[in-house]
């Protein structure tokens, strides 16, 4: 009984020492901007800032150029290459600024093994080249330059694969070869937005003098974790693309995409021109194409398209969501041939005419949504969201949701070619339906685009009305009155960009 109060009165005290010292605390909610939850997978933030690239243009120049190669064995005598001046990359990132691009990638190395750097890991590299241009060759560190003072992102393509090295196919080229090129490559900046890395690996070459065929798994060959790791630590908002796993090959370089188009895939299935709705991995498509009608490298008596064929290829890959990289290859100068200067300015005129913020008709538009999300603390979710020029805002609807309206209206009549929507892909690829309809009186409506596919947006969709990319412009169509029906989604409608041209 004795220790029975003895305990009792403990309680006691600590109880009332415990009321004492008690003070209000004032609940802070999980959610406080009732933020639409994410339908996952979603992007890293340095897939964003890839995404956010959109267009951006691929260098192929190196031995092959002079070789008139577009696979070198890796036998090529060093002195071959010999630029008739020197190379000079600011003029080809100029060339592609002017065409509205907003970064490139430069071929640096390819499957001859040639390295347009001076490299401690091989002899088959510009510190051999044949001329006092080619011996001076510093593409890495020239390209990095010319980009950062033209406000541009870059990166660099060196080829897994190498024919030329006697080690390929042997643990140590993957340790003193090619990991090592790699990191020699981060060192000329940090800012690099891609790494690229081509999927042909392993064949016959000239390896050394062995002169044999070598066959390898690139799935774990390359010790590719351990890349993307030492790669990310140096260069944080780098991508590596292909053996990376941080963007896929759309599956074609003819510069298309599939008109559905997600961005998640399933490891190890192909997910090409469509991804897969399911997937459980984000890995956003990039497309690959050539300007030319020849080869990656420069061949003499090339033709390039023309601008109307490039910005078919912009509507099919950029408004699908795919990346476009578009290859534009310097000649023996090592610097862009003036056919191709000249037609990359005019496709960068009808991008801005058809296509520039000037012309964007949406900014003077009205427009009302079926339904919007509340605001939260910090944020707000009004439809006028879709028209102030702000990837961070966006319209949202209300969890649940999976079908909405959105309506834009003009106090005149307009003449409207485009529809271009963006979801805010922070939290993830959303709709799976949508229909555009357009109207006089806002009481008939005409379904626009019935030729076209209309499931996915993702990170950019552009809609020709006309239901035509190849004979996209045409004379327009006149309305007062544009409508988006948002059919289906995997979550609630989530979009950040509603233009109309």
């Amino acid at each position: 009984m004795k220790s029975k109060l003895i305990l009792t009165v403990a309680f006691l005290c600590a109880a009332s020492m415990g009321r004492a010292q008690l003070s209000l605390q004032e609940q802070t909610l999980s959610d406080p901007d009732n933020t639409p939850l994410p339908v996952h997978p979603v992007p890293t933030e340095r897939q964003v800032l890839w995404n956010e690239t959109e267009f951006y243009a691929f260098f192929h120049y190196g031995m092959n150029t002079y070789t008139n190669l577009e696979w070198g064995n890796g036998d090529e005598d060093e002195a071959t290459f010999a630029p008739t001046a020197a190379p000079n990359p600011k003029q080809w990132l100029e060339s592609v600024k002017a065409a509205g691009m907003k970064g490139g990638i430069a071929v640096v190395k390819h499957h001859d093994g040639f390295c347009l750097w001076p490299t401690e890991t091989t002899d088959h590299c510009v510190t051999n080249a044949g001329n006092t241009y080619g011996q001076e060759t510093n593409i890495p560190r020239d390209f990095g330059e010319a980009a950062r003072e033209l406000g541009m992102k870059y990166g660099f393509y060196v080829s897994p694969w190498d024919r030329n090295s006697y080690y390929y196919g042997e643990d140590n080229y993957v340790t003193d070869v090619f990991l090592k090129q790699c990191a020699e490559l981060a060192q000329y900046g940090e800012d690099q937005f891609e790494m690229w890395f081509d999927g042909a690996n392993g064949g016959d070459g000239y390896y050394g003098g062995r002169n044999t065929t070598v066959t390898v798994d690139q799935s774990i060959y390359y010790d590719v974790p351990n890349l993307r790791d030492s790669i990310h630590k140096v260069c944080p908002n780098c991508v590596l693309w292909g053996q990376g796993g941080e963007a896929r090959w759309i599956g074609n370089e003819q510069g298309y995409a599939g008109e559905t188009n997600w961005a998640m895939v399933d490891r190890g299935v192909s997910a090409g021109q469509t991804g897969a709705e399911n997937g459980w991995i984000w890995q956003a498509g990039e497309s690959d194409a050539k300007i030319s009608d020849s080869g990656w490298f420069w061949h003499s008596g090339e033709s390039v398209k023309t601008a109307e064929r490039l910005f078919q290829m912009y509507l099919e890959t950029v408004g699908r969501n795919s990346t476009l990289i578009l290859n534009c290859a310097p000649d023996k100068s090592g610097s862009l041939p003036t056919a191709t200067v000249n037609v990359l300015a005019e496709l960068g005129s009808l991008l801005t005419a058809r296509l520039g913020d000037d012309a964007n008709l949406a900014k003077s538009a009205t427009i009302e949504v079926s339904e919007t999300r509340s605001a939260g603390a910090n944020r707000d979710y009004k439809a006028e969201n879709m028209l102030d020029g702000d990837s961070a805002t966006y319209w949202a609807a209300n969890d649940g949701t999976t079908t909405a309206a959105i309506t834009l209206s003009w106090d005149e009549e307009q003449t409207l070619r485009y529809v271009l929507m963006q979801e805010f892909i922070r939290l993830g690829q959303r709709v799976k339906g949508f229909s555009i309809q357009i109207s006089s009186d806002g009481e008939n409506w005409t379904t626009m685009a019935t030729g076209i596919t209309q499931t996915t947006i993702g990170y950019k969709r552009i809609i020709p009305l006309n239901g035509s990319t190849s004979s996209s412009y045409g004379s327009g169509y006149k309305a007062k009155y544009l409508r988006v029906n948002i059919t289906d989604a995997r979550g609630c409608p989530v979009l950040s960009n509603l233009s109309v041209y």
